[in-house]
């Protein structure tokens, strides 16, 4: 098992935030405004909750038009934020560039084939990060590049004959985005495209040239000179030349130093294609090579700024990153690039890191066919230590689907509750432990969890926490036989922390349909077998009965015959197909 080591600035931190000795602080007091949840139980006065808004910047069109983002339920505060730093080699307490705004830059997909569920822990990541940063409050302004000009398209492309590349690109952009909205990951600020930023990457080009930074081959390939930039190669990693092989893409012969690597590849007949080629005055015919795309965007979207925050999977760090970091910073006259980067641990299939070149990778529409299996992936991916690797097992997807089984069970059984009790005799917080210890003592462990380099396991041990106290309610009141002795308050208070918990998590969604699902569900009649409508009226009487466990087993008796059954308050419940 891995363990996680403290620091003892760390433990400092979390140490003033679980005592409350941290000021807790609103972003901007006059954009602020608070407001009452309404409880099921009318009655019920305890309010839990509050909500925040405020205006967000508009996302990518297609993507984003569809993914609703829940207001707060908290008044939004500053806290400072320890992460693991790439660069530093430790935690570093995160302090953004400028005050209560974080900018932050992601590498996204190269767009020829589906995303494999590898490559969605590292956007589950940035989403995990972003979402920890606006539930303190804080504004992120994520970037997140889409690379749709590259050797593995052009080759793909060829393969399948296509007219236009953008034939390929598109098209699998879209399932990209289908796969983010099914996974419940907020989208970026902006997600653009490399082809639309070739004129930005041919001046940072020529900005390195002008720098001494780059140099010009007889076949109109450019190379970044790594011997002329002393840091180069000790930033995220610590090069070792003599185990380096010289690297053989682009005119090898003429590179200057082996450890050179390409900004611009020049145009090949018979490999490349006119409608992947783009040449200026200075610049011949040719394509950006992959490590330039992201600092050419990078500076295009955050000028020649220091960001806040870099993320990607661990196998980016070199060379990719490396280089990044080279250009960045060579065009910038030696600024830094990036203060904090942050990469993500691999998902493993037995001993092997999951990717397309082994042939061992899985699709998010195969690895998670149902909509409980894609719950279950952003589950255990979200509740793992996220630096760590992550093995896909089916004994770990079973492990987080019935986490999510039991959680929503919970969770269900709490608001049907609240909607048929009443209060009884209590009156107040303070006649409710639940409400009065169990929860503030949770919610101080999860946040403590979140502001120590995302912590995840323990900020879902104490998910888990107030779980088990709702089970633990429900059932000392059954052995009681006394269901107008139940603690609403204390189970009021455990769904606003749910809810609360959820901001992070994420699990509490309906999972969309793809376009393909979605043409199906419309030529579909509708008719539910006899078999299904059966087991819904005995899951019907066996709530009215209170019996949570056989309804429950019920409800998962019509899953498994592909059926999706959801409950109407005052109505008949609703059925479904899968």
């Amino acid at each position: 098992q891995n363990m996680t080591i403290f620091s003892f600035q760390s433990l400092f931190f979390t140490s003033l935030l679980c005592t409350g000795a941290l000021a807790w602080q609103p972003l901007n007091p006059t954009r602020t405004r608070t407001r009452s949840r309404a409880s099921s139980v009318e009655t019920l006065s305890i309010v839990w909750q509050q909500k925040h808004e405020r205006t967000r910047p508009l996302p990518f069109q297609r993507f984003a038009a569809s993914t609703a983002i829940s207001e707060k339920d908290t008044t939004p505060t500053l806290n400072p934020l320890s992460l693991f730093n790439s660069k530093t080699r430790q935690k570093d307490v995160l302090v953004p560039v400028q005050p209560g705004k974080f900018s932050m830059y992601t590498c996204g997909p190269t767009v020829y084939d589906y995303a494999h569920v590898g490559n969605f822990r590292a956007f589950l990541t940035y989403d995990l990060l972003k979402r920890v940063l606006e539930y303190y409050g804080y504004e992120v302004t994520h970037i997140c590049n889409l690379t749709d000009v590259d050797d593995k398209i052009i080759k793909r492309a060829n393969e399948q004959g296509l007219k236009d590349v953008t034939e390929l690109t598109l098209k699998f952009e879209g399932l990209f985005f289908d796969d983010l909205k099914a996974l419940n990951i907020r989208p970026a600020t902006e997600y653009p495209r490399a082809t639309e930023h070739i004129q930005e990457m041919m001046d940072m080009i020529l900005l390195l040239r002008d720098e001494g930074l780059a140099y010009e081959t007889s076949d109109g390939s450019w190379y970044f000179r790594t011997q002329s930039q002393s840091t180069y190669g000790t930033q995220l990693v610590q090069l070792n030349y003599d185990e380096m092989e010289s690297s053989e893409r682009g005119s090898a012969d003429e590179k200057e130093h082996f450890a050179d690597f390409c900004l611009w590849k020049a145009f090949k007949e018979g490999i490349d294609r006119e409608d992947a080629a783009w040449a200026s005055d200075d610049i011949q015919k040719g394509r950006p090579g992959w490590h330039l795309e992201c600092s050419a965007m990078a500076r295009k979207f955050f000028g020649a700024n220091t960001i806040d925050l870099h993320g990607g999977g661990v196998d980016l760090k070199f060379p990719h990153h490396e280089n990044e970091i080279a250009q960045s910073e060579g065009a910038a006259g030696g600024q830094t690039f990036c203060n904090c980067w942050f990469h993500n641990g691999f998902v493993n299939i037995g001993d092997e890191k999951m990717s397309k070149s082994l042939g061992n990778f899985l699709t998010l529409r195969t690895a998670c066919p149902t909509v409980l299996d894609v719950r279950a992936y952003r589950y255990l991916v979200i509740s793992s230590q996220y630096r760590n690797p992550l093995a896909f097992t089916q004994q770990g997807m079973d492990a987080s689907k019935n986490a999510i089984k039991r959680i929503d069970k919970v969770r269900d059984q709490i608001k049907e509750t609240l909607a048929q009790g009443k209060l009884g005799d209590q009156e107040n917080t303070d006649d409710s432990v639940i409400a009065k210890k169990t929860v503030p003592s949770a919610m101080s462990n999860f946040e403590a969890s979140l502001v120590d380099d995302l912590s995840m396991p323990r900020a879902s041990a104490s998910l888990f926490s107030i779980v088990k106290a709702a089970e633990q309610e429900f059932k000392r009141v059954a052995k009681e036989g006394d269901t107008g002795n139940l603690d609403l308050i204390g189970l009021a208070a455990i769904l606003g922390a749910m809810d609360k918990m959820d901001q992070i998590f994420g699990i509490f969604y309906e999972v969309p349909l793809t376009e393909e699902e979605q043409e199906e569900a419309d030529n579909d009649d509708g008719s539910v077998p006899e078999e299904v409508l059966q087991l819904v009226f005995e899951r019907t009487d066996a709530k009215e009965s209170k019996d949570w466990e056989l309804a429950d087993s019920l409800r998962n008796r019509i899953t498994a015959l592909g059926f999706a059954v959801k409950d109407v308050k005052g109505g008949e419940p609703i059925v479904s197909r899968i």
